[in-house]
């Protein structure tokens, strides 16, 4: 396909040093058939190998190398501006996509006109199911006020593999950049159901997706501060002060019950590995919404 020409489905990759998957992850695009389609690859300055591979796929995609890791939600926004597909189609460079997918978005998206994001079935290396589909947002049971009247049943989509509609996003004006990495496929999904327009599940077009590889070399409790941050964002953008209050209340009661309860067990645990990280990932937790709600 020409580079300015228009198509079904433009295809958006952000990757950060992910090369070897990367490779896996493009050669499953461009097994596709069916639909017409483009292949639009962000690189958030990655430090391996990632910028000399895309060298090869030179002629089948464009390619946007940033100077910096620029976030997920601004990268996806970059390539947005230069899609030409009716659809787009946000997919992680640790995914696989199955033979027939795409076809199968694009039809999906064509038969049901409602539907502003959908969400593909998403499976484990090991074939199991992967959660993608999500039916409460984070701290939903505090907020009934906040989210009342939205369409359909499904709140949220993993943004590992994730379709909108050209107009849908450009109405929303892409992803929030205040979320530099993680909850920003739950904040885009609720402004679309803001906007009257349903999120869908296409559970025949399947991917397969390694999950976390990002950031895999991060000490645990790094990213669940940065898991803890994108939430906290996600709440204040969304909820009311009362509510918000209420979260943080909720969270720290957890967090003090699940600290006493691990402390008591920890010294007649054989293996205390797994312990100590949840009590840290707790500890965390409590000094978050502590603070927060002070």
């Amino acid at each position: 396909m020409e580079k300015n020409e228009a198509c079904d489905l433009s295809v958006i990759v952000v990757t950060y040093n992910l090369a070897d998957l990367l490779l896996r992850c493009l050669n499953s695009v461009a097994s596709q058939s069916g639909v017409c389609y483009e292949t639009i690859v962000v690189d958030n300055a990655s430090t391996d190998n990632t910028v000399d591979l895309l060298q090869r796929y030179a002629r089948e995609i464009k390619l946007i190398t940033n100077e910096k890791n620029a976030g997920f939600a601004r990268a996806n926004n970059q390539a947005i501006k230069l899609s030409k597909g009716k659809y787009i189609y946000f997919l992680n460079p640790d995914a696989e996509v199955h033979a027939g997918a795409f076809e199968k978005i694009f039809r999906f998206m064509q038969d049901h006109p409602g539907v502003g994001i959908a969400g593909t079935r998403i499976v484990n290396p090991d074939g199991s199911p992967q959660s993608s589909v999500e039916e409460k947002y984070p701290g939903q049971r505090h907020a009934t006020e906040e989210l009342q009247n939205l369409k359909g049943e499904i709140a949220w989509v993993l943004g590992a593999s994730m379709v909108a509609r050209q107009n849908t996003i450009q109405a929303l004006n892409g992803f929030d950049e205040r979320f530099f990495l993680y909850a920003e496929d739950i904040d885009l999904c609720l402004r679309t159901r803001k906007q009257g327009w349903i999120i869908g599940y296409i559970p025949d077009a399947v991917i397969t997706h390694w999950g976390g590889q990002s950031e895999q070399e991060k000490p645990p409790s790094e990213v669940w501060g940065k898991k803890l941050a994108a939430e906290l964002a996600f709440f204040q953008k969304h909820y009311t002060q009362s509510t918000l209050r209420s979260v943080a209340r909720s969270n720290i009661l957890q967090a003090y019950w699940r600290i006493f309860s691990l402390k008591t067990t920890i010294p007649f645990l054989k293996n205390k590995e797994t312990a100590l990280k949840k009590l840290e990932k707790y500890q965390l937790t409590l000094h978050t919404f502590r603070d927060k709600n002070a």
